[in-house]
């Protein structure tokens, strides 16, 4: 079966989620799935439960713990290097051990923040296995990651508590 590319971006809730949802969809298939995470500290609900699941491995790199916006200089470039190594262990993980889907989440945002370079997604995307299942998460994803791309789901917010002031809630945003 040929690996497809999956796009899930957009300003509404939901993108990892659908994430999370190919991903037990894939492990119950019995297929090895890595699911990674960018820009995030691995302490939303649902990566428990993934770490729980045979066949499902989670990865993070825990260099950003606040705020990009607020990152100085010398941050900045730690979180680059850093993440940078991270993505190519990943996509070496990838090819080296059969894996049946890669999951990168926020790589939109990742790369949009300069913390990885998506011509290195771009050149995967050229020389990843043939059976290998890609997504990729976030906002704002580039024309040249869209046009690779086999399916490509927007979440559009049309209405979100967050407007009101209820802030994100454990177990229902995170």
């Amino acid at each position: 079966m040929k690996g497809l590319v999956h796009i899930y971006c957009g300003e509404g809730k939901g993108k990892t989620t659908a994430a999370v949802g190919l991903a037990l969809r894939a492990a119950g298939a019995g297929k090895r799935v890595i699911f990674a995470q960018f820009l995030k500290d691995g302490s939303s609900s649902e990566i428990e439960v993934l770490k729980k699941i045979e066949n499902i491995t989670v990865r993070h790199c825990r260099t950003v713990t606040g705020w990009v916006k607020n990152m100085t200089g010398e941050e900045r470039a730690q979180a680059k290097a850093d993440y940078g190594r991270f993505l190519e262990e990943l996509l070496r993980e990838a090819k080296e051990e059969s894996c049946g889907l890669l999951v990168l989440d926020e790589a939109f945002a990742a790369c949009n923040c300069g913390f990885i370079e998506e011509k290195a997604i771009l050149s995967f995307l050229d020389t990843k296995p043939e059976a290998l299942e890609l997504v990729l998460t976030g906002r704002n994803p580039s024309p040249e990651l869209m046009a690779r791309a086999d399916y490509i789901t927007e979440m559009k917010k049309i209405k979100h508590p967050y407007d009101r002031g209820i802030a994100a809630r454990k177990g229902v945003e995170y």
